[in-house]
């Protein structure tokens, strides 16, 4: 395979969520058609004419208040906060939670399900005050105090500015309004900008503890026949060949491939869900249906190309810019400083959930990542191994609550 090749492959590889996604929602929404009405509570507006809180959260009963968080590098952000639950309760200090969603989401990840099935409403019922995080580009957070997004400076960063910037400010925000310290649920991109901060020292002044659902740091024993065309891929082409700086899911480019990409052999377009995620187990046609009103979100090229560096590296590090100079004019050395996890606090309670049919998140790359916390102490460090679970069912499989938020609840209780 030529270089050209190689370049269209990984394009091909960046572009999967977006064409699963709209393959998959041709799919179901004839059963959305005949399910939604059984839908308690989810007969919302369009969702480019309210916020979160308007759209999805205060249609299902729950009070939820709109806030704006600023960066130290001038993004503004959008959080989403339910305070208490359906029929009030945990009195008046409730224990905040951040949630943090993954790449090419936002916040909506976390309340698409029913209130019974949904993480941030289950927290909220059960005496948490509940704080939803929306990344820089996404929906409702893609403003600044002097760039806009047709501005390509305004795309300028990848998941590391995440990490300086992004996390540390909600963390901040949340710390000041509640005057208390933090549990944080990541999940997918969510884990590893957590992990990355921490093992940098930020955040752990004000951290309680963290949960981390299908948890991504280490990238290169992904499975997926379409990850290991990645990992021959010329990334540092990327930008250039695709000419913009916003990665967008819903924009023309995804149009410009898609045909090509169902032509590849071993692609199989009905079924691109699986294929890049590994075999969920547990969604529920409709939930599918309600993500794709909102989802999939976009983020920075860079951070898609940075992600696919971890991949094809091998090691967790900033950002490269594929280039000596600089990488030196912006780190002071040849090579992109490493994150290294070692460096967590020991005595930091960290709670884990991986599954064994996921294709991102997999099980040796967990392994490598808990190789590394070996020497974390022994009663701060919980593991959980879910058999039947891929990467999407830990956000949005009907039986999530019983299996796993049942349990980062108890891990949050014994803090």
């Amino acid at each position: 395979m030529g270089s050209h090749g190689l370049v269209c492959a990984m394009i091909s590889i960046l572009l999967l969520l977006a064409f699963q996604l709209e393959l998959v929602g041709a799919r179901v929404s004839h059963q959305h058609e005949l399910q939604m009405n059984d839908r308690i509570g989810t007969v919302v507006p369009p969702p480019e004419m309210a916020g979160t809180c308007a759209s999805v959260i205060i249609p299902q009963g729950y009070k939820c208040e709109e806030y704006e968080v600023t960066t130290e590098d001038g993004y503004i952000l959008s959080m989403q906060r339910i305070p208490v639950g359906r029929i009030g309760g945990g009195g008046a200090r409730r224990q905040p939670v951040l949630l943090q969603h993954g790449v090419l989401m936002d916040g909506v990840t976390w309340v698409l399900n029913s209130p019974e099935e949904s993480l941030a409403y289950i927290l909220a019922d059960n005496g948490f005050d509940v704080w939803i995080a929306n990344t820089r580009g996404t929906k409702w957070s893609r403003r600044h105090v002097s760039l806009t997004p047709s501005n390509p400076a305004y795309w300028h960063w990848s998941w590391d500015e995440l990490v300086t910037y992004d996390l540390p400010a909600t963390f901040n925000f949340v710390y000041q309004q509640t005057g208390q310290k933090l549990h944080y649920v990541g999940h997918s991109l969510g884990t590893l900008i957590a992990l990355a901060s921490v093992s940098e020292g930020r955040l752990v002044d004000k951290l309680m503890s963290a949960a981390l659902l299908s948890p991504v740091a280490y990238l290169s024993h992904m499975t997926t026949p379409i990850g290991i065309l990645a990992a021959r891929a010329f990334v540092d082409q990327i930008v250039n060949w695709l000419g913009v700086a916003e990665f967008n899911p819903k924009g023309p480019h995804v149009a410009h491939f898609l045909d090509a990409l169902c032509l590849e052999p071993g692609v199989d377009c009905y079924n691109l869900l699986q294929s890049f995620t590994g075999n969920n187990c547990c969604l529920n046609a409709s939930t599918v249906e309600l993500f794709l009103e909102y989802e999939p979100q976009s983020t920075a090229t860079r951070t898609m190309v940075h992600l696919a560096q971890t991949f094809r590296d091998g090691i967790i590090t900033k950002y490269n810019y594929e280039n000596r100079e600089i990488n030196i004019e912006n780190y002071g050395q040849s090579t992109p400083p490493i994150y290294n996890m070692s460096n967590i606090p020991n005595n930091l309670p960290l709670f884990f959930s991986y599954g064994g049919r996921d294709s991102l998140s997999d099980v040796h790359d967990v392994e490598l990542l808990l190789d590394n916390l070996k020497f974390h102490d022994g009663d701060k460090l919980t593991v959980q191994f879910v058999e039947d679970y891929a990467h999407a069912d830990f956000v949005m499989a009907v039986n999530a609550a019983q299996i796993v938020y049942n349990a980062v609840m108890a891990f949050f209780n014994r803090q």
